[in-house]
């Protein structure tokens, strides 16, 4: 791993399909690799504000990275709602050593007031492994309601069994809804990407290998999965001859349909890709400009895209309806296809 502050790089952790993690020893002596800032330029306690460093141990292959929590600022829509989906995943995807397994996962559950089945429903985030730490890179709302609410925890996760360390991670799609005491989570849906295909099309070795593409865990095995589209791959080259983009969701860790509806929702077909941070700026960031974002999502849809969403209402379009602005997209670029 090159360790330097800056967005966290697939070059740094190779988060593949393994799951193996590749440059920890590297990273033990002390160097620090700083999740991405929302402004681009300076930190903040905001919700990419989070850092992950090297903590010290006898053996450097046998060093988990040291996090930090990740919380929202008062910039969201409901910060609460995403704090609580937060806050359970932190909880179930990190443990100390001795204190790994289902039992232990529930009374970390329990003392957030949360109902201690949900660890039932963690698949990846809960490995038989001796001890792990966990880093979100981004939540995101996979939609949002008056009572009840989908949050995308995007997240990357280090595990030690013995003297190994590995890599890797998952994208959970939280459910909450709102009661008179506030959000309560109702249930956890993980990544599912799928089995690695041996022969990635070009154009997925393509996105996979550039540098202004930013992957999270799950996102990276849907393309190893072989089941993304082609115009979702070419608009991704396409936008990063112009942009450096932070992907959070691809297909997996997405909510079947469109939330709150009956209708199909593009990601799961392998149709749509989301993007939280452009060049360094988070979409939720009242400090990014306007302009970055309103040129970013013109050029999405002149790579193809028929549905292009954000924080921003564009007029125009060659299609009907095909900019459109709600309280869900307030976080991110939401970039659909057709076929």
């Amino acid at each position: 791993m090159t360790c330097k502050p800056g967005p966290p790089s697939r070059r740094a952790v190779l988060l593949g399909a393994t799951g193996t993690l590749v440059g920890v020893a590297a990273c033990s002596g002390g160097s620090s690799h700083t999740a991405p800032s929302p402004s681009g330029t300076a930190r903040s306690a905001s919700a990419s504000a989070a850092s992950v460093t090297a903590s010290p141990s006898a053996s450097q292959s046998a060093a988990l990275p040291r996090t930090t929590p990740w919380r929202p600022t008062s910039a969201e829509v409901t910060p609460a709602a995403k704090l609580r989906a937060v806050q359970v995943v932190e909880a179930i995807g990190a443990w100390p050593a001795g204190k790994g397994g289902a039992a232990a996962a529930r009374a970390r559950v329990a003392a957030l007031r949360l109902p201690t089945g949900l660890v039932d429903e963690a698949g990846p985030l809960l490995p038989d492994e001796d001890a792990a730490v966990l880093q979100v890179v981004d939540a995101q709302y996979g939609g949002i309601l008056t009572d009840s609410a989908s949050v995308l925890v995007v997240c990357r996760q280090w595990t030690r069994r013995g003297g190994r360390v590995s890599a890797g991670g998952t994208t959970v799609d939280v459910r909450l809804t709102r009661a008179a005491s506030g959000w309560t989570v109702t249930a956890l849906h993980p990544a599912r990407p799928g089995a690695a295909v041996p022969a990635l099309p070009a154009r997925a070795r393509a996105v996979l290998s550039d540098s202004r593409i930013e992957l999270p865990p799950a996102a990276q095995a849907d393309l190893h999965s072989g089941r993304i589209h082609d115009s979702v791959l070419a608009a991704m080259l396409r936008l990063a001859g112009t942009y450096r983009m932070y992907i959070s969701v691809v297909r997996s860790g997405h909510p079947l349909d469109v939330f709150g509806t009956s209708r199909p929702s593009d990601h799961p077909l392998g149709r749509a890709f989301d993007v939280w941070q452009i060049d360094g700026h988070a979409v939720v960031d009242p400090a990014t400009p306007r302009t970055l974002i309103e040129r970013f999502m013109r050029d999405a849809a002149a790579a193809g895209s028929y549905n292009v969403g954000g924080p921003v209402l564009l007029s125009g379009g060659g299609t009907a309806n095909q900019f459109f602005s709600d309280n869900t997209h307030h976080d991110h670029v939401h970039i659909g296809f057709d076929h």
